[in-house]
């Protein structure tokens, strides 16, 4: 099945595209070279639109070889809606509080996957129906609550 993406570039950067046969994204570079101070976080634009056929959706997530920078992409893999036709921008923070980094003009930093979304409805229930689902053991005790999988005596 191909998806059909609409691609706008109004950067001076090549048109996105996928680096390798066996890619499961496409490359997006920045538009203009950003200085990030040391630990400082911000949008670096790429001049890329897309639409996204609705049932569809595009993750945005940095690019493995992005950890030689050290940075990081705050709320990673974002997500590009089907109905969001504005400017990608790649939240980027610099981990390195003693030293700033630039983010140069042409950069690849970023990829684009897209996936299928399934259809999702969400009905509403009273306490009493949910409570009959919520019997896994686990319940709300949150984040980490299965534990680490080692022995409590060896940490």
């Amino acid at each position: 099945m191909i998806v059909d993406i609409k691609l706008l570039n109004t950067s001076t950067n090549p048109t996105p595209r996928f680096e390798t046969e066996g890619s499961s994204g496409f490359d997006i570079a920045a538009s203009e070279t950003v200085v990030l101070d040391g630990g400082e976080c911000k949008l670096i634009p790429t001049g890329i639109h897309l639409i996204i056929p609705k049932g569809y959706e595009g993750q945005l997530r940095l690019r493995s070889s992005m950890y030689k920078e050290n940075v990081a992409m705050p709320n990673a893999p974002g997500t590009i809606d089907s109905d969001y036709t504005g400017e990608i921008f790649i939240p980027i923070r610099n981990t390195k509080p003693w030293s700033p980094i630039s983010i140069l003009k042409g950069r690849r930093i970023a990829q684009i996957v897209i996936n299928k979304l399934p259809d999702v409805h969400i009905r509403p229930v009273n306490p009493d129906e949910f409570a009959s689902f919520c019997d896994s053991g686990r319940g709300d005790a949150g984040f980490g609550s299965t534990g680490t999988g080692l022995d409590p005596q060896q940490l």
